[in-house]
């Protein structure tokens, strides 16, 4: 599939465009297997109790930088 001309749309447009497209999908229900649901799980669990650490997206794009320029 290709969309042709994308730039004469202005931004605003482009963003509705990416909604629409976006809830075109998310209101499907996606298959995935038991193992990754129950890794899911776990990982939400562990969110809930505290057991996980989490990052801000510029510290984990300085760690990134600073792990590409060893």
């Amino acid at each position: 599939m290709e969309i042709k001309n994308l730039s004469k749309y202005s931004n605003a447009e482009k963003i509705v465009l990416a909604e629409q497209l976006w809830d075109s999908v998310s209101k499907k229900e996606l298959e995935i297997s038991d193992e990754l649901k129950a890794e899911l799980d776990i990982r939400l669990q562990n969110l809930e109790e505290g057991k996980t650490e989490l990052y801000t997206w510029d510290e984990v794009k300085n760690h990134l930088k600073s792990i590409r320029n060893v």
